[in-house]
């Protein structure tokens, strides 16, 4: 798998037992230097992949665009490797298409984030509560529990890197209409994940997402609601628990919050309205997995453009 996964050695220590070596595979984890118009944006640590869509998924959670003419173009450029080594496609470049107005200084992020939070470095609430030009109140959709809880072992189901590693988060994104997972990211950070998903509908033109649920593999944070909300997506369901935060944003902008979503149960936190517990259709739909082809989001990250 490239640069998705690496191999090392470890040493295999059990109480009462003789030690052994062994190799193991690992996820990848390196930062992205995302820029703008040649101007440094932002630094996250990721899983190489889906660059584009993590770039595309980044601006639209942090408003700088909103749909997929604002998008006009990425490169990765320079980004020497590490000593003598060749371009290691750590730097993405972005040219921003007409209505787009470029990130000032004071909004650049200059540091490097974790790879479990979207967030750090931001001085307060009012700064990341970023207004969405898509209404996911107005959201008439509907789903059955006995979807929903079929929603997480589809998810990992499809998780190919995980299965090697055991060490990378996922978000997918199911369709209501037709009851299929039409993407899956997985990725180092749960938000790298939710961008590259975000992304992927940008690129292939489907914002907003009226009418799908975001599935995601942890537990649902403040940023991962607010960047469902930027890309117009009605309904997030989390295996784990959500954060007092992300519940009081969820009910403020009208999403449904799914969290502890487990066997057969699940703790609805925000608009439970859109869960149904009478059969919307007879039968739950099937496990299908579909996911779009469109040229421009399916390209190598190592051809460099779109």
């Amino acid at each position: 798998m490239g640069r998705i996964t690496a191999r090392r050695s470890l040493t295999k220590v059990t109480v009462g037992q003789e030690s052994r070596t062994r190799i193991d595979v690992l996820a990848v984890e390196e930062p992205l230097e995302i820029r703008v118009a040649g101007t440094p944006l932002a630094v996250t640590m990721r899983t190489p992949g889906h660059d584009v869509e993590l770039a595309a998924g980044f601006l639209i959670s942090e408003g700088i665009i909103g749909d997929r003419e604002q998008f006009e173009s990425a490169i990765h450029c320079g980004g020497p490797g590490r000593g003598n080594a060749p371009n290691e496609y750590n730097v993405l470049d972005i040219r921003l298409g007409p209505g787009a107005v470029l990130p000032t200084p004071e909004a650049a992020r200059n540091f490097y984030t974790t790879s479990s939070c979207g967030l750090c470095g931001k001085a307060s609430i009012e700064a990341v509560t970023t207004v969405s030009r898509y209404d996911v109140a107005g959201d008439p959709s509907a789903v059955t529990a006995a979807d929903v809880v079929s929603f997480p072992g589809r998810l990992r189901a499809a998780q190919t890197v995980f299965d090697k590693t055991g060490g990378l988060h996922a978000a997918g994104l199911v369709d209501l209409e037709s009851g299929e997972l039409i993407v899956v990211r997985e990725d180092v950070g749960r938000h790298n994940a939710v961008d590259k998903v975000v992304g992927w509908a940008l690129l292939n033109d489907r914002l907003p997402l009226r009418g799908t649920v975001l599935q995601v593999s942890g537990r649902a944070s403040f940023e991962l609601v607010q960047k469902a909300v930027m890309a117009g997506i009605p309904m997030l369901a989390a295996v784990s628990a959500p954060s007092s935060l992300a519940v009081e944003l969820a009910a403020d902008a009208g999403l449904t919050l799914i969290g502890f979503l487990r066997g057969d149960s699940m703790n609805i936190y925000a608009r439970p309205d859109r869960v149904r517990t009478d059969p919307i259709n007879t039968q739950p739909h099937p496990p299908a997995i579909k996911e779009a082809t469109d040229e421009a989001a399916a390209r190598d990250i190592r051809a460099g453009s779109f």
